[in-house]
């Protein structure tokens, strides 16, 4: 039902809807592919939403922060941006499978990038 309300919010099409799959499983995300989504995230995201993810012109992305925010609409605020402000659509470089890793390490407390 949340996910027909977020259509009806205008977040979704009911195209996007149909194409996106119900579930993922994060743990399809190999250990190269996670170590380039540590940097996406400290990175890009950061840009916007702090290098400590503590906030800017994002809100923070900390485990407090997040900890009563539906996942569905994270995972879709990721997947699909949010028109009218600085938060771009990230599906044309992640999948869901990234961004529930993401997500799920968001909730826990992202790691730092390795240096090695």
């Amino acid at each position: 039902m949340k996910l027909v309300a977020l259509c009806r919010a205008g977040v979704l099409s009911a195209g996007v809807l149909a194409a996106t799959p119900a579930s993922t499983n994060p743990e399809t995300v190999g250990p190269l592919r996670a170590k380039e989504l540590v940097r996406l995230v400290r990175q890009d995201c950061g840009s916007c939403h702090g290098l400590t993810l503590r906030g800017g012109l994002g809100p923070a992305l900390l485990p407090d922060s997040l900890r009563d925010k539906p996942e569905e609409s994270l995972r879709y605020t990721i997947l699909l941006g949010r028109p009218g402000t600085a938060m771009p659509p990230w599906k044309s470089i992640l999948s869901e499978a990234e961004v529930d890793w993401i997500l799920q390490r968001l909730r826990t407390g992202f790691p730092h990038e390795d240096k090695r």
